[in-house]
């Protein structure tokens, strides 16, 4: 088995341009219904993840007081307050698993450093549960 068996790909992910302004970050991260997003560089390149958190600090730090002031401030001026790692794609599940542990999802890049998709870590411990603990939740339900 690979981490293309767990990957959403981005096709269907949601992420954020790095060269788009704080309003614009707020509004497809409002619309996604998403905490926290990918940002990719104009060739598709991994560049990170901004969290809401991250939009909030630079909210305060930057001392922007209206929303049309969101406009003018580029999430470039956002620095991000925790790193969250990417795998290759052809990183071993076990690691994947390890880096899973310590964030809701796992970026997957190429060898070129292009995003290709994301890893939740819901659907890691899902396909555990399924296929792990499926048959003693058998039989404690027919008890």
């Amino acid at each position: 088995m690979n981490i293309l068996f767990f990957l959403t790909p981005k096709a269907l992910c949601s992420y954020i341009d790095d060269g788009c302004t704080l309003r614009q970050a707020m509004e497809r991260m409002e619309n996604s219904g998403y905490t926290a997003l990918p940002v990719l560089d104009k060739d598709g390149g991994y560049c990170g993840v901004l969290t809401e958190g991250d939009l909030l600090w630079a909210v305060k730090r930057l001392c922007v007081m209206d929303l049309r002031q969101t406009e003018d401030h580029s999430i470039s001026e956002i620095t991000a307050r925790r790193e969250v790692h990417p795998v290759r794609v052809d990183t071993r599940i076990e690691d994947l698993v390890l880096v899973a542990a310590d964030q809701n999802f796992v970026p997957v890049i190429d060898d070129k450093n292009a995003f290709i998709g994301i890893v939740t870590r819901s659907s890691i411990l899902k396909y555990c549960l399924d296929r792990y603990f499926s048959r003693e939740y058998e039989l404690v339900g027919a008890r």
